[in-house]
């Protein structure tokens, strides 16, 4: 049987999703839960790759199990074998061939920034703090010049320089800034993004709160294709994947 798993996560701790040679991951402390559940080893698949430092609300993974435990069973016995910080919140049966990265028609991310003078103590593992005033509505009206199918060459980036052959093209169909109480919160959906897009797509939209760039632009920093020209990359511990859409699940963000 093939379960689909929704997992939600403190990343500080962790270097990201994938199974590293060195350091925590989140695949391996699920993987070896499920060994210890299953008595055999599983790999299982998720719908992203989260970065080190990065969180997430509604991850979605897949595994293949033979036992003969009921989803909700799974689920209580991979809870009491993982970490305080990984949880499933829900293992439901999936399709045969359901592929939680192929499958996915949207992706969902969550940027929150504290935007005071002190820092909160309380946030600092999950807000990036910008002290100093952010003139948001030209952040909101950058963030509308990058809304739409464009080439976020200029967005991407990765350890050791992206793949030269990889497909910059991208559709991303929300990019929105809100503030609530003392935070502005960037939302960020797309079907897929590219290697630290959303973090550069941050750290660029807070370069023009912060009046070093203009939100006017942003259109020639896309045509330019080039990463030196956008802003910095936002610090990973202000990014959260909120959830991963699915033609069943609907889309709201």
């Amino acid at each position: 049987m093939r379960l689909r798993l929704t997992l939600e996560y403190d990343g500080s701790d962790f270097q990201g999703w994938q199974v590293q040679s060195r350091g925590r991951s989140v695949q391996g402390e699920l993987e070896t839960a499920f060994e210890k559940l299953a008595g055999e080893p599983r790999r299982m698949q998720g719908a992203g790759r989260t970065d080190a430092g990065v969180h997430a609300r509604g991850q979605v993974a897949v595994i293949d199990y033979a036992g003969r435990l009921a989803p909700g069973r799974v689920r209580r016995a991979l809870n009491a074998l993982l970490p305080d910080d990984l949880r499933v919140l829900e293992v439901s049966p999936a399709e045969p061939d359901f592929d939680p990265r192929r499958d996915a028609v949207a992706k969902v991310y969550l940027y929150r920034i504290l935007a005071r003078a002190t820092p909160s103590p309380l946030r600092r593992r999950v807000c990036w703090h910008v002290p100093g005033r952010l003139r948001e509505s030209e952040m909101a009206r950058a963030a509308g010049h990058l809304v739409g199918q464009h080439d976020f060459r200029a967005f991407r980036g990765a350890p050791g320089g992206p793949p030269p052959d990889e497909e910059t093209r991208r559709t991303l169909g929300l990019l929105r800034v809100d503030r609530e109480a003392d935070e502005l919160r960037i939302r960020a959906e797309s079907r897929g993004f590219l290697r630290y897009m959303v973090r550069n797509l941050v750290g660029t939209l807070v370069a023009v709160g912060q009046g070093r760039l203009a939100a006017d632009e942003l259109p020639e920093i896309l045509k330019s294709r080039d990463r030196a020209r956008a802003g910095p990359t936002a610090p990973p511990h202000g990014l959260c994947l909120e959830r991963v859409v699915y033609p069943d699940s609907g889309r709201t963000a």
